[in-house]
């Protein structure tokens, strides 16, 4: 068994033991990837305030997300394919996530379908939903949800359009992926991989297929996805989602203070800034950086949770003394599902909390609920001087 400190070895290990076309999907962003670096990057420029001669014992890193309790405040983002990444992926992750006391998100466009992860685990999860045309299907889709007794919906927002990303459209992965000679045998030399898949009945996408009208095989999958994603998504359409959907919601995908206003005006319960892990608009500001100003706008009266370039216990610190209510990761736990299969996701989260739990600490702080910008120093012109 390797020796696993940080999240950057669970990623060495996954790149080692995934085929190459779900290694690069976990790691790459659109376009020229400026903002997928930027979201990691970004974090450094926020120093930590050093403290001493303080009580340390008797830490917490527990809290509440929308109500809800974790053990830290930190959730599994929803991250599609990631069946693929492992053998019955979603349901060790949920797994992983459940004993370790934290939400797990699954992703619409999962290889395990929502059924599939609620037999598995005892606690309920969360369920992401994208903006589709079908209104049959998604309610359906929030119907099973329901059923599944998920105690929140994810709505995410900000994929009308599909960001150009050059490494999954030169390795074909799309849904479902198109296999070409390079990357089967690539998958063929991912023995333990492939030996996990061979052993799994769930190879496809498991909320759709068998769900979505029409769609029984890969190719009525592919028509469908094509023409599934509704460009023409307004706030009035996110309306007729709330409307859908009774339980705790949380919206997805804000890197705008007035985007975050109309989410707060729909009816959310908490809203996650993400720029989708620096997967769809290249160019943008990072998600940390969005973060200040949204909180400005809007944290007074709704959650503001964190998403995008989390790799460590630090950037969650990092997050919240900000002002964030929560985060989440999403590689950092995908490099660990690759790695190791369930116990990769339960050592990435092991990581997490280890470092966020002794940072918090030396910071002079021992609950989490009490961390806030005194820990922080920042640098001025942090968010940008933009001209108007």
């Amino acid at each position: 068994m390797p020796v696993i400190t940080n999240i950057e070895d669970l990623k060495r290990l996954h790149r080692r033991r995934a085929p190459r076309m779900f290694y690069d999907y976990c790691e790459s962003g659109s376009w020229t990837e400026q903002t997928f670096r930027e979201n990691s990057s970004d974090f450094d420029k926020l120093y930590l305030r050093q403290r001493v001669a303080i009580d340390m014992s008797g830490r917490s890193t527990a809290t509440q997300m929308i109500g809800q309790d974790v053990s830290m405040p930190v959730a599994l983002a929803p991250v599609g394919l990631t069946g693929m990444q492992h053998a019955d992926g979603e349901i060790k992750a949920a797994r992983a996530a459940e004993k370790f006391g934290v939400p797990f998100t699954l992703s619409t466009m999962s290889i395990c379908s929502i059924e599939d992860v609620a037999e598995h685990t005892e606690k309920p999860f969360w369920m992401q939903v994208y903006t589709l045309k079908d209104d049959d299907f998604m309610q359906r889709l929030f119907d099973r949800a329901k059923e599944a007794k998920c105690s929140a919906a994810v709505i995410t927002v900000d994929l009308q359009l599909l960001g150009q990303r050059h490494q999954d459209i030169k390795n074909g992965l799309s849904a479902p992926p198109k296999l070409t000679a390079k990357s089967v045998a690539n998958m063929m030399t991912k023995v333990q991989w492939g030996l996990g898949m061979l052993g799994t009945k769930r190879r496809f996408f498991g909320n759709i297929v068998g769900h979505a009208k029409g769609v029984k095989d890969a190719g009525s999958l592919s028509t469908w996805t094509a023409e599934a994603f509704d460009v023409s998504l307004d706030w009035d359409r996110i309306r007729e989602f709330r409307k859908m959907w009774d339980g705790p919601l949380i919206i997805k995908g804000i890197m705008d203070a007035r985007d975050a206003k109309q989410a707060l005006d729909v009816g959310a319960d908490a809203i996650i800034v993400s720029n989708h892990g620096g997967r769809q608009l290249d160019g943008a500001l990072s998600a940390i950086r969005a973060l200040p100003a949204i909180l400005d706008a809007v944290g007074h009266k709704i959650e503001v949770h964190f998403d995008s370039g989390i790799r460590s216990g630090q950037d969650v610190l990092k997050a919240m003394a900000l002002g964030a209510a929560g985060t989440y990761i999403g590689r950092a736990w995908v490099y660990g599902l690759g790695a190791m299969g369930e116990a990769g996701v339960t050592r990435a989260l092991e990581v997490i909390h280890k470092e966020l739990d002794t940072s918090m600490a030396l910071c002079g702080k021992t609950d989490i609920n009490d961390v806030d910008r005194d820990i922080l120093m920042i640098p001025k012109g942090f968010e940008g001087d933009w001209q108007a």
